[in-house]
């Protein structure tokens, strides 16, 4: 039976283009974020996933909650949700594709056809507020 796949997402903002990443194997960008583990909660699923898929550390005290978001999942079972709670926050260290991560990309509103559902939610509210060109 379908369910729903429950995940935390880093949203980066950059001069109006949004990091995505592609894992290995995967043929779409995603939102970098990932499933939560045993009882974590959403900032530590947030900063232990972000820390594995880009090498960076986010700085727990500036992680603030955007929306979130919930959509039929990619490459999934029919039926199956996923639900993807999103945070902004900043971080020290470099940008680096971690071991799980094929590729990094900056996407603009153009590129919303390359992320998959749920991402594309985010996208165009980013996009109508002004702050994904």
């Amino acid at each position: 039976m379908p369910g729903l796949i429950d995940t935390v997402a880093w949203v980066r903002l950059e001069d109006g283009r949004i990091l995505c990443a592609r894992p290995r194997g995967k043929d779409a960008f995603y939102i970098p974020g990932g499933k939560r583990e045993g009882g974590e909660s959403d900032l530590q699923t947030l900063l232990r996933e972000v820390a594995e898929e880009l090498s960076v550390t986010l700085l727990p005290d500036t992680v603030t909650h955007v929306d979130t978001y919930r959509a039929a999942a990619h490459a999934q079972a029919p039926g199956t949700l996923v639900s993807m709670a999103c945070y902004t926050a900043d971080y020290t260290g470099t940008l680096t594709a971690g071991n799980e991560i094929e590729e990094l990309a900056w996407f603009s509103y153009a590129d919303r056809d390359r992320v998959p559902p749920v991402d594309q939610d985010l996208f165009d509210d980013l996009h109508r507020d002004g702050l994904l060109h």
